[in-house]
């Protein structure tokens, strides 16, 4: 419940500080006194937007706070859930606007986002004004009505989740055929390119290899004459490097006999002289073998112009990346030669999650239908008791053509005032006041089905006056028995019952005109309600019957 609401610098507010109580609270005020203004107030810790034009005339700064008892709520796990700290009996929210636009929110002093103060403040109180009677049109509004008095939670969970599955493996259905679709389309290109680098084996180290072997034939006849002239200068004539490396072998070996100091030198002469004889024979060899093949030059010519040609083609460096290429494209082919099965077992899947989407919508229909008998016998009633004795009221249940989030069900209220007319959707048939109070009938189940902690009604009594503005008073006070209700009304029938009343008042000086609240004592709210009958001239007519209806 709503224990206090402070205001401090608020449209015409200077600084007010309003203590509630449990039970019915009602408050009341001349047209154009702030109760608006209150209620715009309280509206921003219950996460509005905000406007700074809202600040003070001359201030910098407005603030609005609320302090709610929460020990029956069991609100521990939202709170742990957005990390913040917990009291098991108070919460405070608090509103901060600057004038330049600034604004910021408060959870017991910890800053909030304002979409998590909504969400927090939506269970924590409800205000109900003249502008909610108009969801009444709405199916949406209508079948979350239906669900909240047939306390279909549990059905709607298990609906949902089986909605969400199916609407999943659809998803995954079509992606898997657009890419199927788009796959398809390539893979005659995709199986051209492939075949092209399959049949043409490459392998890796191929390109090297062969530019190499190319480089020597094309030079094969400059290798000849370059090993033939290495072979004539180390072996032929009395000058070769051969004869000249033996004769100093031979000198060093007279001279090592005399001075054996020289025996290494003598051995590495040896070596340099066995090394160049094998260098002799091996420059021999390759020279024998080095033939010109026009016939090998053509074959690497074309092999090599086969894999520029696909590096270039592919724009890649290496023959190893056209390789990889090869493995990734056939891995491709193989994914789209895999589609069918896939696409198979995705559709069979989805065949399963509507069948139990179905069953479960199904379930979550059959209890909606199955209360809303009950739902229109009591509303009916209860517009009865508000002098409207001929209603009729019907849930009418069509089935969707396809199902959505909320079901498998098209929801409208039917409703007729009039014994002779016909049944026609609430929205073009009802009037405000008969809308109005509609609308304070199903609050009023709703409250005995689902334990709201506070309500706030904002002249839901428009269009009502007499006994059935009494009759109206009459079931807010048995609202109240269960929650905290609070209502700003006109009417004294409805302020007459009030466990506490309010009276929001102007008062003007020299320099400016502000919005205040009072609690009315006993005498003072036989004043406001004789004022309430009789208008700006209390008479002592209206005072008596004051006095009758607070029963003073």
């Amino acid at each position: 419940m709503l224990k206090s609401l402070y205001i401090e610098n608020y449209a015409l507010i200077d600084s007010i500080n309003i203590n509630f109580e449990t039970g019915f609270t009602v408050i009341t005020g001349e047209t154009g006194a702030g109760k608006s203004i209150i209620l715009g107030a309280l509206s921003l810790i219950l996460g509005q937007r905000a406007d700074s034009r809202h600040i003070k005339h001359n201030e910098k700064r407005s603030v609005i706070e609320g302090v709610f008892h929460i020990s029956d709520y069991k609100l521990k796990p939202f709170f742990e859930e957005h990390d913040w700290v917990f009291d098991e009996t108070e919460c405070i929210l608090r509103r901060e606007i600057w004038s330049s636009g600034k604004s910021r929110a408060f959870v017991n002093d910890s800053p909030v986002l304002l979409n998590d103060l909504k969400e927090l403040a939506d269970k924590l109180i409800d205000i109900h004004s003249q502008h909610q009677n108009l969801e009444l049109s709405d199916n949406l509004f209508q079948l979350k009505i239906v669900d909240i008095l047939a306390n279909t939670t549990k059905q709607f969970e298990e609906y949902e989740k089986a909605y969400t599955q199916y609407k999943s493996s659809e998803r995954a259905l079509k992606e898997l055929q657009e890419e199927s679709r788009k796959s398809r389309e390539e893979e005659d290109f995709l199986r051209f390119q492939y075949d092209i680098l399959k049949e043409t084996s490459l392998k890796i180290g191929e390109q090297e290899q062969l530019e190499a072997e190319l480089e020597a034939l094309t030079h094969s006849e400059e290798i000849k004459s370059g090993l033939f002239y290495i072979t004539t200068l180390i072996s032929e004539g009395e000058n070769s490097i051969e004869s000249q490396l033996r004769a100093v072998v031979d000198r060093l070996q007279d001279i090592q006999r005399v001075y054996p100091k020289i025996s290494e030198l003598t051995e590495r002469v040896k070596s340099a002289y066995i090394d160049m004889k094998d260098v002799r024979e091996e420059a021999s060899r390759f020279f024998e073998t080095v033939e010109f093949d026009q016939e090998r030059q053509d074959i690497i010519e074309n092999r090599l112009s086969t894999i520029y040609g696909l590096l270039k083609k592919h724009s890649v460096l290496t023959v190893e990346d056209l390789i990889k290429l090869e493995h990734e494209i056939g891995q491709q082919l193989a994914t789209i030669e895999s589609y069918d099965e896939q696409l198979s077992a995705l559709e069979k899947e989805m065949s399963i999650y509507k069948e139990l989407m179905l069953k479960k919508g199904k379930e979550l229909s059959n209890k909606r239908k199955l209360a809303s008998l009950k739902i229109e016998k009591q509303l009916i009633e209860k517009l009865s008791y508000l002098k409207m004795e001929n209603t009729r009221f019907v849930c009418d249940f069509k089935d969707k053509k396809t199902p959505d989030y909320t079901g498998i069900d098209n929801l409208q209220f039917l409703f007729s005032a009039n014994k002779n007319s016909s049944l026609q959707p609430v929205s073009e048939i009802a009037s405000g006041g008969e809308i109005s109070r509609l609308m304070l009938c199903l609050k009023s189940m709703i409250a005995g089905a689902v334990a709201l902690p506070a309500i706030i009604f904002d002249e839901i009594d428009t269009g009502t006056s007499g006994d059935v503005a009494d009759r109206v008073g009459a079931i807010m006070k048995e609202m109240s028995s269960g929650m905290q209700v609070i209502v700003i009304t006109h009417l004294p029938q409805i302020a007459s019952k009030g466990d506490v009343h309010f009276k929001v008042f102007k008062e003007e000086t020299d320099n400016e005109i502000t919005t205040n609240i009072k609690v009315l004592s006993s005498s003072d709210r036989v004043e406001e309600i004789a004022g309430m009958l009789s208008g700006s001239e209390i008479t002592k007519e209206a005072l008596q019957n004051a006095r009758v209806m607070l029963d003073v």
